[in-house]
């Protein structure tokens, strides 16, 4: 398919498997950009704040910011969050972070409780869509 391409931001983490951390569809005069889960994991591979719900959100969300960006895009084009929390609980800890970055597009959110996600220790993962106009 022509019509997609991928988003891999330099000194990112890596990833494993047959999935790209962001990809970029091009629709008429817009392009819609897909945000893979993101979990906070560094270009090492560690968890980064272990345990720690707002610091990993913020890490995650600047890292959402990253792939935007090099899709040509950024925050204020996400209409769509999506958040999953191995405890609901955090969702007091999380949810000014979220604000924060997505003050101004006031996307579709939902925010939900999982068992566990696919790294010890990380508490959330967030995936966002975006619209872009192409001039």
């Amino acid at each position: 398919m022509n019509d997609r391409r991928p988003i891999a931001p330099a000194d990112f983490t890596p990833t494993i498997g047959a999935y790209s951390h962001g990809l970029v569809v091009h629709v008429g005069g817009s392009e819609l950009i897909f945000v893979t889960g993101q979990i906070a994991m560094g270009s090492d591979g560690a968890v980064v704040c272990p345990g720690d719900a707002s610091g990993q959100a913020e890490f995650i969300f600047e890292n959402i910011r990253r792939i935007l960006e090099e899709a040509g895009s950024g925050m204020d084009d996400v209409v769509k969050v999506q958040i999953f929390l191995t405890n609901i609980d955090d969702f007091s800890k999380v949810s000014p972070v979220r604000n924060r970055y997505l003050e101004r597009s006031k996307p579709v959110s939902t925010m939900l409780e999982v068992s566990r996600l696919v790294k010890p220790d990380c508490c959330i993962e967030v995936e966002v869509v975006a619209v872009h106009k192409v001039n």
